[in-house]
């Protein structure tokens, strides 16, 4: 019998990977391709959609090929994407209409500060769960509508398509001008500001509110479900799943049960717990989110914690102060020393995201004597995602009915065996990584199995998830409290750094 495995594909902020998993949820074969990152002006992040369609293209024979498979071996795809990236693109010609605008991006901040004067918080919370951010897509396609002239009409006359990553990804694979479909699922849609997040529906006064035409906006589907067969680069092969990556990450986590949660550490951190059916409104800074839909079953909700700045802070350590040569370099530089010397680094590039929610503030190195080396900086700056996640911690056992009792962990950043301990001892609950480090890719896989019959059912998905590393919190109580209390006292001196304009 011919072995069959399930590809997933996850465009991710740095790079898009295409990766074949087999029965047992094991790694295959894998290929990945980097993308630019586009800054033109401070604050500003973007992509290029063209290009990252084109990675794919790339990705997706090589790791058929590295692992000998065909595509007639392939039993359906999964996408996970990088969430809130947004995409206008012309339906007559499948081009662009300019560079994507990434999540990170904040060039609609004074947007966001208006709104939370008028209408304020609640109206946005009632409707999609989510506050107004500089994070989320309906205020970039408003940008791009005030800013790129003839867009707004072009897209009122139905012209122009918005889509994050996987909606364009899935409309080229799926014939593009060529009736392509425009598609998204629940879990990316309710990233958008747009959707009800009770009805799973675009919500007729938020698409006033923001004056986006409906006509430009893709379906809603649920994230897993037959959704239709490639016909370009994998003819025939059924697009089964699509999630957002942290939702993908739940997923590949198994985090099935209401109380279990995960956080994936990468560019940025992102911790979800799932509520299960019930959704729960946060008092505390957390977003309301859809989890994830299997078909025609109900919906799961999780609470999210979303930390803007984790590996973005070691990338910006080695590639912008040239302290380092490679990331894992930060590791061994920071055991040269037995503490952070008194020194805070608080990350906030573009703000701080949960539980604050201040694109007010930016980034601060505090507490700085001349007794600082660049050691103590390295373990600062892992500290730094230690403590932000302990903030969002803190904000979910608040906001939740079950205390956080263990902490499953993926991402590239828990190859870092000193950060890993440090969470576990700033949480004061076990971190546990899974055998399979890539959880978003494997989450899409599952999904994507499970609508087209590969995997059973989730208990399967559960006996397939195996520990390979543990980590037990071990600091005094004292020190913990104490550390943290200067952590806070350092991200109160970060806010309110980017004032408003005067008034001409």
């Amino acid at each position: 019998m011919v072995e069959r495995y399930v590809m997933s594909v996850d465009q991710g902020t740095n790079s898009t990977r295409c990766i074949l998993f087999d029965h047992r949820g094991r790694l295959v074969s894998v290929a990945q391709k980097e993308h630019q990152q586009h800054f033109p002006k401070p604050g500003w992040v973007e992509h290029d959609a063209v290009e990252i369609w084109q990675n794919l293209r790339r990705v997706v024979p090589e790791a058929l090929s590295d692992a000998g498979v065909d595509q007639d071996q392939i039993a359906a795809i999964g996408l996970a994407n990088q969430r809130e990236t947004t995409v206008l693109w012309d339906r007559r010609t499948g081009a662009p209409l300019g560079r994507a605008l990434v999540w990170q991006d904040t060039r609609t901040a004074p947007l966001v500060d208006a709104l939370g004067e008028d209408p304020g918080e609640a109206f946005f919370l009632d409707r999609c769960g989510l506050p107004p951010s500089t994070y989320f897509s309906a205020l970039r396609i408003r940008w791009l509508f005030d800013h790129v002239k003839g867009v707004e009409q072009r897209a009122r006359d139905g012209e122009v398509l918005f889509g994050t990553m996987e909606s364009w990804l899935i409309w080229n694979l799926t014939g593009g001008t060529d009736g392509g479909l425009h598609i998204t699922d629940v879990t990316n849609a309710s990233r958008t500001m747009l959707m009800n997040i009770r009805k799973l529906a675009w919500d007729e006064e938020l698409l006033d509110f923001f004056r986006v035409p409906r006509s430009m906006l893709p379906e809603i589907r649920s994230s897993a479900e037959s959704y239709g067969e490639a016909r370009s680069l994998l003819p025939g092969v059924s697009i089964t799943a699509a999630l957002g990556d942290q939702q993908a990450a739940l997923f590949g986590q198994t985090c099935f049960s209401p109380g279990d949660a995960k956080c994936t550490y990468g560019t940025g951190s992102f911790l979800l717990l799932n509520t299960g059916s019930d959704l729960v409104r946060s008092r505390h800074g957390l977003l309301t989110t859809v989890a994830y839909k299997i078909g025609d079953q109900q919906p799961a909700y999780a609470l999210e914690g979303s930390i803007a700045v984790t590996g973005a802070l070691v990338q910006w350590f080695r590639d912008r102060l040239g302290l380092i040569s490679s990331a894992p370099e930060i590791e061994t530089l920071a055991r040269t020393v037995e503490d952070n010397g008194g020194c805070y680094i608080v990350p906030a590039f573009s703000g701080l995201f949960a539980p604050r929610w201040r694109s007010d503030a930016r980034g601060v190195i505090v507490g700085l004597t001349s007794y600082i080396t660049k050691g103590h900086l390295a373990r600062a700056v892992l500290e730094a995602t230690g403590w932000q996640t302990r903030e969002v911690v803190d904000a979910m056992n608040a906001d939740s009915s079950v205390a956080l009792h263990q902490l499953k962990v993926d991402g590239g950043m828990t190859a870092d065996n000193l950060l890993m301990q440090f969470v576990a001892d700033v949480l004061d609950v076990p971190v546990v990584r899974p055998m399979v480090a890539e959880t978003v890719s494997l989450g899409a896989a599952y999904a994507a199995g499970l609508a087209a019959g590969y995997w059973p059912d989730l208990e399967v998905l559960r006996r397939n998830w195996h520990k390979a590393g543990q980590w037990l919190p071990a600091m005094d109580p004292e020190r913990r409290e104490a550390e943290y209390d200067n952590w806070q006292r350092a991200v109160e001196r970060s806010l309110g750094w980017v004032r408003p304009p005067r008034p001409s």
